[in-house]
């Protein structure tokens, strides 16, 4: 069974005054992998770019660079695409590499060099979000593939979600500690709670087809990854308090919410871009 969604993703940024807009990477195609196939995507941008450029970042996902004549005064971003998603079962896998089952977990050595920048992140887990997980993960007996969907449950019951359209994501410990905050807010405590007993965890910004009781319409969506040996990168949505399936989409995935923005280096002296 697959699903199929048809998304429009439109941006627009207007200056007060003329700016030189910076080689710009964008990271707004959908990626392609077991659980989702990009069918079609158009994209267009004003002014025209004098030239662009796709690469393959070094995480192993595809962006488009673009680069501009200098001077604009706005910059008009569009996209369109279609994307079909297959895997209406998230829990069809199994570990392969039983430490990994338990928690702390561990990882076969050569995939724990790979997977260092989603274990260790850019800053060390902070200890009450530490003492929590633990706390949680006692309460399955230290089961790998339990705690991640009593995490995500507790997550989702147990805090207040609320829209925040603008802004960078909260440290965990306040997510933690004030038990409320949007998506990325919850995404990023949920990343660090796997982080603090071993489990590779990264933050991913895409879209749902499910709607959090806080927003009214359609808009960028995040939640995270874990991988585990056999399995791969599996998602949960700790705000909707669900194992991800086939009703999200996938843009980008990163260690941190930081290290790939979906837009990125827009102009010089301009207002900061949303992630």
């Amino acid at each position: 069974m697959a699903m199929l969604f048809h998304i429009r993703h439109a941006l627009r940024y207007v200056y007060g005054q003329p700016v030189f807009l910076e080689p710009t990477t964008l990271r707004l195609a959908p990626r392609n992998d077991p659980a989702q196939q990009l069918l079609h995507h158009e994209l267009r941008v004003q002014p025209q770019p004098s030239g662009s450029s796709r690469v393959l970042e070094a995480d192993g996902g595809e962006a488009l660079v673009l680069w501009f004549d200098p001077l604009q005064h706005e910059l008009s971003i569009e996209v369109e695409m279609v994307v079909r998603t297959t895997r209406a079962n998230p829990f069809d896998w199994i570990v392969t590499h039983p430490p990994a089952l338990v928690l702390p977990a561990a990882y076969p050595s050569a995939e724990a060099r790979s997977l260092l920048a989603c274990l260790a992140g850019s800053q060390p887990v902070a200890k009450p979000v530490q003492q929590w997980a633990a706390t949680l993960a006692s309460e399955v007996d230290g089961a790998t593939t339990d705690f991640l969907m009593h995490l995500a449950d507790t997550i989702h019951h147990g805090f207040q979600h609320v829209g925040r359209p603008d802004g960078e994501p909260m440290p965990p410990v306040d997510t933690l500690a004030t038990r409320t905050g949007a998506c990325r807010d919850t995404a990023m405590l949920f990343v660090a709670a796997c982080r603090s007993l071993g489990l590779a965890a990264r933050f991913v910004s895409g879209y749902s087809m499910h709607h959090p009781a806080e927003v009214s319409e359609h808009e960028l969506h995040a939640w995270a990854e874990v991988y585990l040996p056999g399995a791969g990168w599996r998602g949960y949505d700790p705000s909707l308090g669900l194992a991800v399936a086939d009703g999200h989409v996938a843009l980008t995935a990163a260690p941190d919410h930081q290290a790939w923005p979906l837009l990125s280096a827009a102009a010089t002296a301009a207002p900061a871009l949303a992630r």
